[in-house]
């Protein structure tokens, strides 16, 4: 499914900086609709600076004389703001209107509204929003940057969108006799290196146990540890041999 149905205006934004930066984290989230509302003179150059490699949204932005006209074709209209007040109690997060953003998107045009850098969203303004988000802040601080906004909005929007597919593990999670092979060399080395005592292997392995047991164990791995539980015995069998060398060695000197 695709966001293309989404547009972000921005109301009145005073920095050029903030504008190329909006571009540039809807382009991370795959939003390309840049709607500049009652638009005033910003710095084109910082703007293009901060976009990066985003200035198509930038240069694609389209303009209106008010938020009305901006949202006038879209049937959900996300407002965000950090005040609070009578008329912005029903405000929810980001996460929480994501998926009917993303669904409201599949038939029609939906908007995230974010207000001036210096006082948000009048009262008019957030009367137009169908819905008002509230992105959770520490109390002390809840005023975010423009551009940090419409970045988790926009994060917000791709994951409910489905559209992230994280990597998937190449190698299949160990089966139970690969890891007791393991564990059974594992044992081996600690005891051969001195790790521990025989009277204490079964208490020692039982921790090991826990913690490779906290997260999956892929066949990869196991293999990996099998092979350092080796390499570990060797050595200590070749500083045995060396030592019985040298041991060899200074007795035959004394006599």
């Amino acid at each position: 499914m695709s966001l293309k149905n989404i547009k972000v205006v921005l109301v009145s934004p005073i920095y050029g900086g903030n504008v190329g930066s909006v571009c540039r984290a809807m382009a991370n989230m795959g939003l390309s609709d840049l709607a500049i509302a009652a638009s005033r003179p910003i710095n084109m150059d910082e703007a293009r600076m901060m976009a990066c490699h985003a200035t198509e949204i930038l240069d694609n932005r389209t303009e209106f004389p008010s938020l009305a006209e901006a949202v006038a074709d879209c049937g959900v209209v996300m407002g965000a703001t950090a005040r609070r007040g009578l008329y912005r109690q029903h405000a929810r997060t980001p996460r929480e209107w994501a998926t009917k953003v993303v669904e409201a998107a599949r038939t029609g045009w939906a908007a995230l509204v974010f207000g001036r850098e210096d006082n948000g969203l009048t009262n008019e303004e957030m009367a137009l929003c169908t819905q008002i988000i509230q992105i959770p802040t520490t109390e002390e601080y809840p005023s975010l940057n423009v551009a940090q906004a419409v970045m988790i909005c926009c994060y917000e929007l791709f994951i409910a969108n489905g559209s992230y597919e994280p990597l998937q593990e190449k190698s299949p999670e160990a089966p139970s006799d690969l890891r007791e092979r393991m564990f059974v060399m594992w044992r081996d080395s600690l005891l051969r290196i001195g790790f521990m005592k025989e009277n204490k292997a079964d208490h020692m392995m039982h921790g090991l146990r826990r913690i490779l047991s906290r997260g999956a164990l892929t066949v990869d791995d196991v293999h990996i540890l099998m092979g350092i539980a080796r390499q570990a015995v060797w050595n200590a069998e070749r500083g045995d041999r060396n030592s019985e060398n040298k041991d060899g060695e200074q007795m035959t000197e004394t006599h």
